[in-house]
């Protein structure tokens, strides 16, 4: 394991992500998720899931993660771990993979239901925002 991966505190972010499952809306499903992660610049920010009776209106715990990246000062993510209801690690579904690769900084850690892996392990030759640069 590199030093890097050493380096976190993942019981600190694991409990900050099952936390933040007090937050989540989840009537139709039942399937609370808590979201938490570390920025470049040291702060800790956190989500969780909110339903929408459409369900295709439902914001996952990483999308409200990033929109509090956002509203406490931007930046960009430096290890992130998100969990179930049973504060299990859970792997994030594609649509929240692109958004945290999009909002991750290179070699961001993501703890998953497979172990600790980077951003670029979790989602290999990913499209981003230097894919649309002239």
């Amino acid at each position: 394991m590199s030093e890097k991966r050493q380096e976190i505190d993942w019981e600190q972010l694991t409990a900050a992500a099952t936390a933040a499952l007090a937050q989540s809306y989840s009537p139709y499903s039942q399937f609370a998720v808590g979201a938490a992660a570390l920025t470049t610049d040291g702060r800790l920010i956190t989500g969780a899931n909110i339903e929408n009776a459409s369900y295709g209106l439902t914001l996952c715990a990483e999308c409200s993660l990033v929109s509090e990246l956002f509203r406490t000062g931007g930046g960009k993510l430096a290890a992130f771990a998100c969990v179930d209801g049973e504060g299990r690690a859970l792997m994030p579904c594609g649509r929240c993979r692109q958004l945290l690769y999009e909002h991750s900084a290179p070699g961001m850690l993501l703890k998953s239901s497979s172990g600790v892996l980077t951003i670029e392990e979790m989602l290999p030759d990913a499209f981003g925002p230097d894919r649309l640069a002239g």
